[in-house]
């Protein structure tokens, strides 16, 4: 399955029109299997479909290990459906998680704020790592568009990509949405049993409170992002000792949260 497709478009501008043609980012649906039992259904650029639900189980807390896993795989080749069955020991520790209708990254109606980050605080726990040099940071930022090939392609997918406390990319992931590229990429990590190498990530997204909750998850202390974060993103990560910097417009970046991780 392509993770885009070409399409005949209208230029029209002063003076005339012109037919050309354009890519655009494909978009379907993902259906997950829990235990034989259908868990949730997600709209995502196709691709690293195993990785992706690795690192979703992971950020969901559905698995805290690759050993949590019974079996992880398509349901007979169908790359739209994986199916996930986890051991009897795990699934033993996780009732809960099993029978819950929403994510603990997605907020129900009603509920406020303050009530989320208390849910989310109870679910995830607090992360530590070693300061991280500005330089490093910020070259991680200014070079990651050249690791977005699809974006290039389709100037339409998100990217999410983790490094290791020198700078070297570790992994990567693009996608139609900012959850489902961080899933993925930290899922191939998480997948080779990599995952406590990485030390910061980098986004193209804005930095919303889901991101913090799954990175927490990954132990990834430090979020470095293109754009700036939410003000539930920031109180979340300051509860859970994580470091959020989005890029300056001019030069270095803006710290929010934790400034001591990052060294100048």
């Amino acid at each position: 399955m392509k993770n885009h497709r070409t399409h005949p478009i209208r230029h029209l501008k002063n003076g005339g029109s012109s037919e050309a043609t354009q890519a655009l980012l494909a978009e379907e649906p993902l259906s997950i299997r829990v235990q034989g039992n259908p868990y949730t259904v997600v709209m995502r650029t196709p691709g690293d479909e195993i990785a992706h639900v690795a690192g979703f189980c992971l950020g969901e807390g559905i698995v805290d290990a690759v050993e949590d896993f019974g079996t992880l795989a398509f349901c007979d080749e169908d790359v739209n459906v994986v199916t996930v069955t986890l051991t009897p020991k795990r699934s033993e520790k996780v009732p809960e998680i099993l029978d819950r209708r929403g994510f603990i990254s997605q907020t129900s109606c009603g509920i406020c704020g303050k009530e989320l980050i208390s849910d989310l605080r109870q679910a995830t726990q607090s992360v530590d790592a070693a300061p991280i040099d500005l330089a490093t940071v910020s070259k991680a930022l200014d070079e990651l568009s050249t690791h977005q090939p699809l974006r290039e392609i389709t100037r339409a997918s998100h990217a999410a990509a983790l490094f290791d406390e020198a700078g070297r990319l570790l992994s990567v992931a693009e996608d139609a949405g900012r959850h489902n590229a961080l899933d993925k990429a930290v899922g191939m990590l998480f997948l080779k049993k990599e995952l406590p190498e990485a030390r910061f990530l980098v986004l193209s997204s804005r930095i919303s409170y889901e991101m913090v909750q799954k990175a927490a998850r990954a132990g990834i202390a430090i979020i470095a992002a293109v754009s700036r974060p939410t003000a539930l993103a920031v109180e979340l990560a300051e509860g859970l000792n994580i470091t959020l910097c989005s890029l300056a417009r001019n030069d270095g970046l803006f710290v929010y949260t934790h400034p001591e991780r990052i060294k100048v």
